[in-house]
């Protein structure tokens, strides 16, 4: 039986606008838990503005055999020394039991300084920002937490947002930043490193949107790191942007590179286990030719080693359409192995890519989701491309963005429309979609999560955030 998490990080909870909830719906229909900074255990207050649910990730954090749900806070105030912390950001780790999760669950809080007593939480660091969590090959469980407003001192100079992650292993817990050793990049402001995140069993990648690529501001690149801990650090494996050797496009202002990515475990051929991974990158600021901000996305096989190829790079353009300034195509990405258990091929992985700007034949902005195989030879030859009432329930409206909110496991493909428009769904909402549905080969049909349906509280703002 699987949970389904689904974040309002701009709910209203005790009077308080934005202070955001996470709702959990049980599986095997026990229910619906709700959880925010109200929630008895929770020692913190709802305030406006905080954004609890903002990020999201699970593991089992104490090996208790139960699912622990962490949930970032990064515009959570903190009080230090008499003096308010503005967004310094917190974290927070709810503990799953065997009946469920919530209420009586054991919770625990952390602001940076609090997670990692080596550094200090300051104000404007969006602790929490990004988080992600699970376990490594040998079965340790890992927690990374991004903190891309970190100011980061370096040869006596602070540079302003360059940005840092916490990393936690064991009773290991460290901050990781440009300036260490083997990370590739230069400490620059405004890098916001730790900006995203994604991970697996045997990697984890930091992306770091903000960073400049020769001239080129807020071109953006992404780091790979792996679990085995050297010196007291992940070990850094390979850093990426456009620039990078084998890597279509170039770097230039304002891509992004790196706003969203996600990883999926990959078995070679030959290989009697998923040694490599494939990272999904977002590149949402992309220009296409002459057309600003259609975005792409790119796809790489990384190895142990830190070798790297780049298995496919996707704009409108390659999929035989003409590239739509705004589209924004790569604002977020997810990408999932359907079958972990065989060697990996085109017909096992699949990449949702959120195009939150594309519009429809009479609707602006209403955003669709289009899903490919990466793998494949010839990139879109089985494209679908996913919009409110075609591909998925509900009326497409003007401004909803589809393509804002986008998760995935093996199983199935989570999308959210968090900012729906709609009439039916003005609260937000969420579609979960069988894998083998959107392929054409079930009709199980979607899943819709919904304010006020099926055991859910009919309130919410930005219901449906995922991802």
């Amino acid at each position: 039986m699987t949970d389904t998490v689904i974040a309002d990080p701009n709910a209203t909870v005790n009077g308080a606008k934005g202070a955001g909830l996470v709702r959990v719906v049980l599986g095997g229909g026990k229910g619906v838990s709700e959880i925010s900074q109200a929630t008895s255990g929770m020692a913190a207050t709802a305030e406006a503005g905080d954004h609890f649910g903002f990020s999201r990730t699970t593991y089992d954090a104490d090996g208790d055999g139960c699912t622990d749900l962490v949930v970032g806070t990064p515009y959570e105030d903190v009080a230090k020394d008499g003096a308010q912390l503005a967004d310094a950001g917190a974290v927070y780790v709810i503990h799953g039991t065997p009946t469920g999760i919530g209420a009586g669950s054991r919770i625990v809080g952390y602001t940076q300084g609090e997670l990692d007593p080596v550094t200090s939480t300051e104000a404007y660091d969006w602790f929490g920002y990004a988080v992600k969590a699970g376990s490594t090959a040998s079965g340790s469980p890992y927690l990374v937490v991004g903190v891309p407003g970190e100011n980061v001192t370096e040869d006596g100079k602070t540079y302003a947002d360059a940005g840092c992650v916490e990393y936690v292993q064991g009773s290991v817990k460290v901050p990781v930043s440009q300036k260490d050793p083997g990370v590739p990049g230069n400490v620059e402001a405004h890098d916001r490193f730790g900006y995203s995140l994604t991970g697996t069993n045997r990697f984890f990648a930091v992306g770091t949107p903000g960073e400049a690529i020769g001239d080129a501001k807020f071109a953006g690149g992404v780091t790979v790191f792996n679990h085995t801990l050297s010196a007291g650090l992940p070990t850094a494996l390979l850093g990426l942007d456009q620039d990078s050797v084998g890597a279509s496009g170039v770097a230039e202002a304002n891509d992004g590179f790196g706003t969203s990515i996600s990883m999926t475990n990959y078995r070679p051929s030959g290989q009697t286990y998923n040694s490599d991974a494939l990272l999904a990158v977002g590149i949402p600021g992309e220009d296409v030719g002459t057309t600003a901000d259609a975005g792409s996305a790119a796809v790489f096989r990384v190895q142990p080693s830190g070798a790297y190829t780049e298995t496919a790079e996707i704009d409108a353009a390659d999929l035989g359409e003409t590239p739509a300034a705004g589209d924004f195509m790569g604002q977020r990405v997810t990408i999932a192995n359907t079958d972990t258990n065989v060697v990996t091929t085109s017909a096992t992985v699949r990449l949702a890519v959120g195009v939150p700007g594309r519009d429809t034949s009479s609707v602006k902005d209403a955003g669709a989701v289009r899903v490919l195989r990466p793998l494949d030879t010839a990139i879109g030859w089985t494209d679908k491309i996913l919009v409110r009432g075609s591909g998925l329930p509900g009326t497409a409206t003007a401004r909803d963005y589809n393509g804002l909110a986008l998760s995935s496991g093996s199983s199935n493909l989570y999308v959210g429309v968090p900012y729906s428009k709609a009439s039916d769904s003005s609260k937000g909402v969420l579609y979960v979609l069988p894998w083998t549905d959107v392929d054409g080969t079930t009709t199980a049909g979607a899943t819709t999560y919904l304010p006020g349906t099926g055991g859910l509280p009919d309130q919410g703002v930005a219901f449906g955030t995922v991802g």
